[in-house]
C-alpha cells in the first residue's frame, strides 16, 4: 500500500515527508520534483515568505541513481527563515525571553482549538503546525505520485476557477489547462485571460483593505483509465477519498465531484451523462457526450476525466486583524499578525493536484500491484487488453 506523512514546522529547521510503497525501477525526474515546488509557491497575493524560501527537494532514502529501489523515500525541504527563528523555538530549553507567542487567536486558524486541544497557554506551537507551509512536503511526494502515474498514461493538473465573487461559467478543455502548465509565470492560473484580469482586480481590492480573499481551484486527471476504487465498501470509494484528501489541505471548506453542486438542484435528466458505443478505426469504446459525474460513478472511475473542485475559505491572517480574546488576560484584543499571503488559490490548486495524484497511486497499485515497475506495467497491460476486448 502507498503510504505518506509529513512532519515538520512552518518555522522549523525543515520539513520532511515521507513515501513507502512505490514500486522500484520507477525512474525520479529531480527537476520535475523541483518545478512542482516551485509552482505551489507562485501566483498572485503570495506574502513575503515566498521571497525567502526557495523550495528545493533534498531526498534522502529509498532513490539511488536517480530509481527508486523499493525502499521508503524520504525528501526533506530546508526552511531558509529557520536562521531567523532558532532562538524563538529552539530544540532544546533555549532562552524563554526569546519565545514569540501567538497571544490571541485568529478567528478561523486552528489557534484557539488547538491551544484548548493540547493545554497551551498560547498558540505559537499550534500556528507552526497548522500552516499551510506543510503542503510544501505533500507536493513533494505529490511528484513522486505523478510520475508513477506518467508510466500509466495519467496526467494531473489544476486551474482557478473562482477567486472572491470573480468565477467562470463554463467548463476548461485539458488543453487549456496543459497550456497554462507550460507557462513560466503563473499569475492567477485561470484558462480565461480576462477572467483572470478581474480576479487579479479583486486581489487588489482586499490588499489595499487588509482583507483576504479565498476562492475555488479544480484539479482534473486525464487519462484516468475505469475501474480505480470500488463500491464494495464505503470506505474504499474513489470519491470518498479524494473528498478526504483534498479536505485535508488547509484552508479547504468544501469539496465537490464533477457538477456535484449544480446536480443537487437539476433533475435526473439533466445530471447523468448518458452512454453511448462508438467503434471506428483505432477506437472503439463507450462514449458520454458530458462528464457531470466527474469521473466517477458509484465509487469507481468510469474513464472520463476526473474533475476535483476545493472551495478554499480566505486566509485567516489578517492585516487588519479581527477581534479575539488575549489567552493570559481574557481581555477583548485584536486577533495576531503573522505575516501571511492574501491569497493562495493558485499554491492551493497545485497543493490538491498532489492529493489526487497520492489518492489515484494509491488506488492503482491496490489495483495492479507489483514490487516493481515493471511488473506494474506488466498487470496494467494486460488490464487493458481486457478493456479492449470488453
Amino acid at each position: 500500500m502507498l503510504r505518506y506523512f509529513t512532519a515538520g514546522e512552518s518555522h522549523g529547521e525543515a520539513l520532511v515527508a515521507f513515501l513507502s510503497g512505490l514500486p522500484a525501477g520507477l525512474k525520479v525526474d529531480q527537476a520535475f520534483v523541483d518545478r512542482e515546488l516551485w509552482r505551489r509557491q507562485q501566483g498572485y497575493g503570495r506574502g513575503g515568505r515566498m521571497k525567502i524560501e526557495r523550495d528545493t527537494a533534498h531526498i534522502l532514502s529509498g532513490v539511488r541513481q536517480s530509481m527508486t529501489i523499493g525502499s521508503p523515500v524520504a525528501i526533506q525541504l530546508e526552511n531558509k527563515d529557520w536562521k531567523n527563528w532558532q532562538e524563538s523555538l529552539p530544540i532544546g530549553e533555549g532562552d524563554p525571553a526569546k519565545h514569540k507567542r501567538v497571544a490571541s487567536p485568529r478567528p478561523g486558524h486552528a489557534d484557539l482549538a488547538g491551544a484548548l486541544k493540547y493545554n497551551f497557554s498560547e498558540a505559537r506551537y499550534v500556528l507552526e503546525r497548522a500552516s499551510a507551509r506543510e503542503s510544501a512536503a505533500r507536493v513533494a511526494v505529490g511528484a513522486l505520485a505523478k510520475l508513477f502515474l506518467h508510466q500509466l498514461g495519467i496526467e494531473i493538473l489544476s486551474h482557478v476557477i473562482a477567486v472572491g465573487a470573480v468565477a467562470l461559467e463554463h467548463e476548461v478543455a485539458w488543453e487549456q489547462i496543459l497550456s497554462l502548465y507550460q507557462k513560466e509565470e503563473i499569475l492567477l492560473n485561470c484558462a480565461d485571460p480576462k477572467a483572470e484580469e478581474r480576479m487579479k482586480e479583486e486581489v487588489d481590492k482586499v490588499l489595499k483593505s487588509g482583507d483576504s480573499l479565498g476562492g475555488v481551484f479544480e484539479v482534473v486527471a486525464h487519462r484516468v483509465p475505469p475501474g480505480l476504487g470500488t463500491y464494495a465498501q464505503w470506505d474504499e470509494r474513489l470519491d470518498a477519498l479524494l473528498a478526504a484528501a483534498v479536505m485535508s489541505l488547509q484552508a479547504v471548506k468544501a469539496v465537490e465531484i464533477g457538477s456535484g453542486v449544480v446536480a443537487a438542484a437539476s433533475p435526473g435528466s439533466a445530471v447523468h451523462d448518458e452512454i453511448g458505443y462508438r467503434k471506428a478505426a483505432g477506437f472503439a469504446g463507450f462514449t458520454r457526450v458530458r462528464n457531470n459525474a466527474g469521473g466517477i460513478e458509484g465509487g469507481v472511475s468510469n474513464g472520463e476525466d476526473i474533475r476535483v473542485r476545493g472551495y478554499l475559505k480566505p486566509i485567516s491572517t489578517l492585516r487588519r486583524p479581527l477581534q479575539s480574546v488575549d489567552f493570559a488576560s481574557r481581555e477583548p484584543v485584536k486577533a495576531a499578525y503573522e505575516r501571511s499571503d492574501v491569497c493562495v488559490v493558485p499554491a492551493a490548486g497545485v497543493a490538491g493536484e498532489s492529493m489526487v495524484a497520492l489518492t489515484l497511486a494509491r488506488c492503482a497499485l491496490e489495483k495492479f500491484g507489483g514490487d516493481s515497475i515493471g511488473e506494474t506495467l506488466r498487470n496494467f497491460e494486460g488490464y487493458r487488453l481486457q478493456l479492449k476486448n470488453y
